[in-house]
């Protein structure tokens, strides 16, 4: 399972270091593309897999899943973690979340996010403010 919340920062060639604890369960390689709310996600191959296998249940007769499926989808990159423990960053997802040196990498589960530092503790501090509020009305699917 991913989880915790790291720092580490991008060079300017676009690597960044992807803490150990989380390349246990990411592998040697695996597949980042565009998030929700400004941050890119990177699955571990098994992860991709059931993604995959989700977005081809959508109605493709459905404009929206459509849209979302080539937005997912074109932005997809299978990265290698190299001998330092770094992968690097397509320009296009750099640009997608904002990227500047400082980042945030946390793991959710299933998959990792990676945040711009700023935009990630403005989230985190605004999710804090409203999480009782959210765990309550979470409650009925089973929290």
């Amino acid at each position: 399972m991913l989880m915790g919340e790291y720092k580490h920062n991008i060079d300017g060639k676009g690597r960044l270091i992807i803490p150990a604890k989380l390349r246990e369960d990411l592998g040697d390689h695996f597949v980042i593309t565009r998030g929700l709310d400004g941050c890119i996600f990177g699955y571990p191959e098994e992860s991709w897999e059931l993604v995959q296998e989700k977005l081809k249940k959508l109605p493709m007769a459905k404009k929206e899943a459509r849209a979302y499926t080539r937005f997912f989808y074109s932005s997809a990159s299978e990265v290698e973690i190299d001998k330092q423990g770094r992968i690097n960053l397509p320009q296009s997802l750099i640009d997608y979340a904002h990227l500047t040196k400082s980042c945030r990498i946390i793991g959710v589960s299933e998959r990792i996010e990676i945040w711009d530092e700023e935009h990630w503790l403005k989230m985190s501090e605004d999710i804090s403010e409203s999480f009782e509020d959210l765990a309550e009305n979470l409650f009925d699917f089973g929290l």
